[in-house]
């Protein structure tokens, strides 16, 4: 991990366990976003609601939120004409992040959300790794440029990603942070493993702050992620950010099973695996955040974390199954349909 001064480890070691935010793409669509339409378009059309939403959060509890701009590569603005547009659209979303961050009698870490291109690396597909940190620098030049504390690459899949992201935040300046979405049989689309995750990109920079899970099929899934990871690293800091319970289809819509105490114990079960940041992704409201923050306020963190590990029967048992098996099962890990997401 980092050696290196930054927010996180500060506010860890005066709080010894953070909260981060919830969901952004499922309360804009609350908000009237359209589905297809690029959530980072309404930091400048919209920056009204952006704001409501982080306030909510940090109202909520958060100590850290995440800047409404995962998709805000010029890879991924392409898609909607905005690709000359990265650098003011991203400086924007940092920008309304810290008016909410400044505005509280707290210390509210502004973290930059760098989501994945959505591209593949060559010889898969025709990205290159030298093009992917330029594109990955352009963005994070205007999350540092809005006021962005920390770059939170998240919901990675390639190695090779996470390590042009991780590269283009030491080029900028930025600490930073890096989670995987382990949503295959337990690994990620591309094939790491959970434990793998903290050698990724422990050798550029001064390392990551912290490294870990988000998204994913479930709370449950990436509790028993989290097992893994803090199981390879006891030492490590490691953030899980789970959707909100399990997605179920109802009709044509996603739906997520998690309730508030759902979610509050998911928080003290990912205490006791080892967790020391803590926030929710799909589906998670400002109420669920409200749940959270709760559990971690009052839930006694273990003496003996060796003894207290949550084993996967007790999680299953108390927030619910698995939807896949674990990467470790010599199970056959039940089929599921991926579909394509963001954050939240």
């Amino acid at each position: 991990m980092s050696s290196q001064s930054n927010p996180i480890t500060e506010l860890i070691a005066e709080k010894g366990v953070l909260m981060a935010d919830g969901a952004t793409g499922t309360n804009l669509f609350e908000m009237g976003l359209e589905s297809g339409d690029a959530p980072e378009l309404w930091n400048e059309d919209h920056p009204d609601r952006i704001e409501k939403l982080h306030q909510g959060f940090v109202d909520a509890g958060s100590d850290i939120i995440l800047t409404n701009s995962f998709g805000g590569s010029r890879h991924r603005l392409k898609l909607h004409n905005a690709q000359d547009r990265v650098f003011e659209l991203n400086k924007k979303a940092a920008e309304i992040a810290c008016k909410v961050a400044n505005s509280v009698d707290r210390r509210v870490i502004v973290a930059g959300s760098v989501g994945p291109t959505g591209e593949l690396f060559i010889p898969l597909g025709a990205l290159s790794y030298e093009a992917a940190v330029e594109a990955f620098a352009e963005q994070i030049e205007g999350l540092k440029a809005g006021g962005a504390e920390v770059a939170w690459i998240e919901t990675m899949s390639a190695t090779e990603e996470i390590r042009a992201a991780a590269e283009a935040a030491v080029k900028v300046g930025l600490p930073f942070v890096y989670t995987g979405s382990f949503d295959t049989a337990g690994k990620t689309m591309m094939g790491l493993h959970p434990k793998d995750i903290h050698g990724v990109a422990k050798d550029i920079g001064d390392g990551p702050v912290a490294v870990g899970a988000n998204c994913g099929v479930g709370a449950p899934d990436i509790l028993a992620s989290l097992l893994d990871m803090s199981a390879a690293d006891p030492d490590a800091l490691i953030t899980v950010k789970g959707n909100c319970g399990i997605p179920e289809f109802k009709g044509t819509e996603i739906h997520y099973s998690g309730t508030p105490p759902l979610m509050a114990d998911y928080a003290r079960l990912a205490i006791d695996a080892g967790a020391k940041i803590i926030g929710g992704c799909c589906g998670t409201s400002c109420e669920h955040l409200s749940a959270i923050r709760k559990a971690i306020d009052e839930h006694n963190v273990p003496s003996d974390s060796v003894e207290k590990r949550p084993s996967l029967e007790e999680i299953e048992s108390r927030i619910g199954p698995l939807k896949n098996k674990t990467a470790d099962s010599t199970a056959k890990a039940a089929p599921r349909e991926r579909r394509g997401r963001r954050r939240g």
